[in-house]
């Protein structure tokens, strides 16, 4: 795949990540409009996640089904179709309507990575999907750029107005410029979908997948603890900031994000694992700095940097290794994997809010660095325990890209291998 093609593979994935998230900097004005209380602004956010995670659990299994091409195209349109309601949304649950049809199609993120994964060459597989999954938290860090300028100009809904037009304009586009996938089981069907959603089950009975889906559930929840939260004390005392101002973060958390790009390179060496073990240290090490958010915006700086460079080193050498272990179901793997990281951004989303109207940023931060430690953990015990390469059931992943490779998938799933 050309580079052209990641790259707009990777604009797919940050448009769409971008409808979830772009409501981190724009809580407090976007909550007093609507008539949400400033203790439950988390759920903005959250609303969103629990979109994702009905759509990872309906939807992606479709993209071992049908052309991805199409669903990437389609899932963009309906996004762009949710981003609009909540634009124009006259309530509450208007909005809130809105941001779960728009998770609910922000799946398409997995579909784009199953795709990339698809058609790469086996030695560049994590290469793409590191190109790729960098339009992810690019459309997370750099959404709050734009949101908070656009915010600070035409209101909050210009910010969704926005999104639908890229959107619906993004659909068209991968339309005519990727090209269909070529498939081994060209017969897509309603029954082939049921043996695919069935074979969930067997996936998540795999060791690879528990852990790797522990690891990013710490993870992302605390990566949520800092961006659902970040924006009320820097809006607070001392340092009262407007929107556009803390949008700016965006830019130290997409500094961090853009220098994990090469941890897919890494991952292709063979260096996944020992990357994943260091990338959590530094993850729990970046909460020191960011606790000093009241006295201090260097330190801030440096543990959004850390943090953000730690979160996608992470989370591409998972996807890497899943893709590896499971080539003929990259689809499914991915969204089973991505349930983890929905609710877990779910959970920091919905607690640090909360935390920090009872007990200040102080709450929050040791919300996220116990997220970190956890993740961390799971980590050790996972490779103490010797399942590093276990693929659950007795079944190691590698042996799934071996002998039972060519076995349908459903088949598999039930075998629990």
């Amino acid at each position: 795949m050309d580079v052209w093609r990641r790259l707009l593979l990777a604009t797919v994935c940050g448009a769409a990540v971008a409808n979830i998230y772009a409501a981190q900097p724009i809580l407090g004005p976007m909550g007093r409009d609507l008539g949400v209380p400033a203790g439950l602004t988390g759920w903005i956010v959250a609303t969103g996640q629990f979109g994702y995670l009905a759509g990872l659990v309906l939807l992606v299994p479709l993209g071992d089904v049908v052309d991805r091409r199409r669903l990437i195209a389609a899932h963009l349109a309906a996004g762009g179709v949710g981003t609009a309601l909540t634009a124009s949304a006259p309530t509450a649950w208007t909005a809130f309507t809105g941001l779960t049809v728009a998770g609910l199609f922000a799946v398409v993120v997995q579909i784009a990575v199953a795709y990339a994964a698809s058609v790469a060459r086996p030695a560049e597989r994590g290469r793409s999907i590191g190109v790729v999954t960098s339009g992810v938290v690019i459309g997370i860090l750099g959404a709050r750029i734009v949101t908070g300028s656009l915010a600070d100009m035409w209101g909050w809904r210009s910010v969704y107005a926005a999104l639908a037009a890229l959107s619906l304009g993004l659909a068209a586009l991968v339309l005519g410029a990727l090209p269909p996938e070529e498939r081994s089981d060209p017969s897509p069907g309603p029954e082939r979908y049921k043996h695919v959603i069935v074979a969930l089950g067997g996936l998540f009975r795999q060791r690879l997948l528990l852990t790797r889906g522990l690891v990013t559930f710490f993870l992302f929840a605390s990566f949520g603890a800092l961006w659902s939260g970040l924006s009320l004390p820097l809006a607070g005392e001392p340092w009262r900031l407007d929107e556009s101002r803390i949008g700016l973060f965006g830019l130290v958390g997409l500094a961090g994000a853009l220098a994990a790009a090469r941890a897919g390179r890494w991952a292709d060496a063979g260096r996944a694992v020992p990357v994943t073990g260091w990338a959590l240290v530094l993850l729990a090490l970046s909460w020191a700095a960011i606790a000093q958010l009241p006295r201090s915006l260097p330190l801030l700086v440096l543990g959004i940097v850390i943090l953000d460079f730690a979160v996608q080193a992470v989370h591409v050498s998972n996807q890497h290794r899943l893709t590896a272990a499971y080539p003929d179901r990259t689809s499914s793997a991915i969204g089973s994997y991505m349930v983890f990281y929905s609710l877990g951004s779910a959970l920091g989303a919905a607690t640090t809010t909360a935390a920090f109207t009872v007990r200040g940023w102080a709450a929050s931060s040791l919300l996220g660095a116990g997220f970190a430690v956890c993740s961390l953990a799971v980590w050790v015990v996972d490779r103490r325990t010797g399942s590093s390469t276990a693929g659950g059931g007795g079944t190691t992943a590698e042996s799934v890209t071996g002998p039972t490779a060519g076995r349908p998938a459903a088949v598999r799933g039930r075998s629990g291998g």
